[in-house]
């Protein structure tokens, strides 16, 4: 059994020997433990300095892409170098080293195939009381969106099964932590979570430069992805409003024309007609996007079977 440890970074030359001091060299579990760095085009010397603290593998962006795609591209290198379980964790040594044993033993005992490290977010003192608060009602929604029992979704802390990676593509560039969880719960995944310490805060934080900045994008985030896997029932749903609320704005101006008021109601005539037209429309759309989402899941078998086939 080979564990991997994967830390995407960006200009980390300073945080991150701290955060390698601190990783283990052994796992209970496992026969092999070995570190991955993701350099995400640093203007510094992260990939200099990761290849100084002994890392196995460096993985380097020409140019920075983003925490999703350097996600994404830890995963596919680990895979590619045979690993059976993946751990990611950040680079400013956010997340106790510790804890991993913690955090994959739910894998080896057969329970999950991810696991999620909740941080006791009311207990850290770097949190705001509006950010802890508007943790938990992230946390909140992607538990309602992705039908899953996650008590920290924005956290970075997490373990994968080989299998479980195969299966994940973000499709987001600014985060992969709503995205992977809501996946795992629509693809079926088996996900628990953990509890686990953090250490001091080394930085602020690069994602959340503003908390209005951060609810917007991560409320477009899961919007985006409810449409991604659940196209059918969003775009139906619309649809059926629509024309709902076109049927009824007519029937309303049928009732007038019988009594003989319709001169004077013309607009809900013409309100009716839009609102229908937008309706059958939108419902269209919703049986072109659920063969669009069948087309993207016959994708994601061909790029998982891939990965299998390749390692």
């Amino acid at each position: 059994m080979k564990l991997i440890i994967q830390i995407p970074c960006f200009n980390e030359e300073s945080s991150l020997p701290v955060t390698l001091s601190e990783l283990p060299k052994t796992v209970t579990g496992f026969d092999t433990v070995e570190w991955l760095v993701v350099d995400d085009g640093s203007t510094d010397n992260t990939a200099e300095v990761a290849n100084k603290h002994g890392v196995h593998h460096v993985v380097r962006h020409v140019q920075n892409q983003g925490l999703a795609r350097a996600f994404m591209t830890g995963l596919d290198a680990a895979l590619a170098a045979g690993a059976d379980v993946i751990v990611n964790t950040d680079a400013d040594n956010q997340y106790r080293a510790s804890d991993i044993e913690q955090l994959v033993g739910p894998i080896l005992g057969h329970e999950a195939e991810i696991v999620i490290g909740a941080r006791p977010i009311a207990q850290t003192a770097h949190f705001s009381f509006l950010k802890k608060m508007l943790q938990r009602l992230g946390s909140w929604v992607v538990r309602v969106v992705s039908g899953t029992s996650i008590e920290d979704a924005p956290s970075g802390f997490r373990a994968f099964t080989r299998s479980a990676a195969s299966k994940l593509m973000v499709f987001s560039e600014y985060t992969y932590t709503l995205e992977t969880i809501i996946q795992a719960g629509q693809k079926n995944i088996p996900i628990v979570s953990v509890p686990i310490g953090t250490n001091a805060d080394m930085r602020p934080s690069r994602l959340v430069r503003s908390l209005p900045s951060y609810v917007s994008r991560s409320f477009m985030t899961i919007v985006r992805i409810f449409i991604v896997y659940r196209p059918f029932r969003f775009f139906i749903t619309i649809g059926t409003i629509l024309f709902t609320a076109g049927l009824l704005v007519g029937i309303r101006f049928l009732l007038f024309y019988i009594a003989g008021e319709g001169d004077g109601h013309v607009q809900s005539l013409i309100l009716a007609s839009v609102l229908l037209g937008m309706g059958f429309q939108t419902i269209l759309i919703a049986f072109v996007a659920d063969l669009l989402a069948a087309n993207r899941k016959l994708l994601e078998e061909q790029r998982q079977r891939s990965l299998v086939d390749r390692n």
